[in-house]
């Protein structure tokens, strides 16, 4: 099938619908964008479930491709933002300038930012100043834009993508800890591998380039994927796993002790206690929800299970965690922490 999808917006879609949307859209992806499977698909997994995503990895990985990649697949509205340290905030979300109508009289105009858009890459978002940075908070946040004391707001579907190079960090300012929250998941981009690289080799300094086809069709792409995320809210979540959720989350944070609800055993994660400063926050077990809920559709199921909980973990805790001085002292990550969590709930669990 080599056209986009056609079909009426206000027919309510199926479990089937998303789980063969979601795999057309990875198809297209992966034209253009070689290996990365893992990565490719939680970013998909956040579109669908309303989030953003924090993308890591060192320069030539694909950052920036894969994320025009999928709005050119999405068939919607694409920005980027390349944060320089010299970004000012009214630079991302617009402002208001000076015209002069046909009658001569001059009145202040908004003019909108690159925000305005249904996908929005800020690239190397950890360039710019903490003052810049925080001007996306509130169009993630609560999709809108407040200038000069206006609120404009964003059409939805509205999906941000930040990308960050973790080798220069030389002039770079980190994201704060209220703004990482904001992202669903954190993404890592690594190294391809020998058999990855010479198929990119092939596809780039060849004379053809992939032709990315877009999945939705003009004028109901937004309709279409606003339809596939209130779906994904549908699916079952049993109250223990509900409680699972909670308790992998409280498990992240350090000299926790509480027993939840009617789960017998506190979790004491030594890792945690010595390393970690502060937990991952109620938006962290949102993100192991509704990651779990998208990772169910896809196998054809209308509820998550326990294994859709611990395969999300990663993304949605690592970049929660805040870790203290030892950590970096002996070379302690969150990956690690993570890892540790997720043994030590599944452990209590069994």
């Amino acid at each position: 099938m080599n056209e986009a999808v056609a079909a009426n917006p206000a027919e309510t879609p199926t479990i089937s619908d998303f789980a063969r949307t979601f795999r057309r859209i990875q198809a297209e992806i992966h034209k253009v964008i070689v290996g990365h499977e893992q990565a490719i698909e939680e970013l998909l997994s956040a579109l669908f479930a309303g989030g953003h995503v924090l993308i890591e990895g060192v320069p030539g990985t694909g950052k920036t491709t894969l994320v025009k990649t999928l709005g050119q697949a999405l068939n919607l509205s694409f920005n980027r933002i390349q944060f320089t340290v010299d970004l000012m905030p009214a630079d991302i979300t617009g402002t208001r300038v000076i015209l002069s109508g046909a009658d001569g009289r001059r009145e202040f105009t908004f003019q909108p930012g690159p925000v305005f858009c249904h996908i929005l890459l800020g690239d190397e978002i950890n360039r710019a100043t903490p003052k810049t940075q925080s001007a996306l908070l509130e169009a993630m946040a609560e999709l809108q834009v407040t200038v000069g004391g206006t609120t404009y707001p964003l059409a939805p579907p509205y999906f941000v993508m930040a990308t960050l190079n973790p080798i220069e960090m030389e002039g770079t300012y980190p994201l704060p800890e209220a703004q990482l929250d904001r992202f669903l998941f954190k993404v890592r981009l690594g190294y391809p591998g020998e058999d990855e690289l010479v198929r990119i080799i092939s596809s780039a300094t060849g004379p053809d380039e992939a032709g990315v086809i877009p999945v939705f069709a003009a004028g109901e792409a937004a309709a279409r994927l606003e339809g596939l995320k209130r779906l994904v809210r549908e699916v079952i979540v049993a109250p223990p796993i509900e409680q699972y959720a909670a308790r992998m989350v409280r498990a992240t944070q350090p000299d926790n002790s509480r027993v939840l609800g009617d789960m017998r055993a506190p979790i004491h994660v030594e890792a945690v206690n010595r390393y970690v400063s502060f937990g991952a926050s109620p938006r962290g077990a949102l993100a192991l929800i509704l990651g779990a809920k998208v990772r169910a559709m896809l196998d054809g199921r209308a509820n998550i299970s326990y294994e859709d909980i611990d395969r999300g973990a990663p993304a949605a805790l690592e970049h929660r965690i805040m870790l203290n001085y030892t950590a970096h002292s002996d070379n302690v990550d969150a990956t690690h922490i993570v890892e540790q969590v997720v043994k030590s709930v599944r452990a209590a669990r069994a």
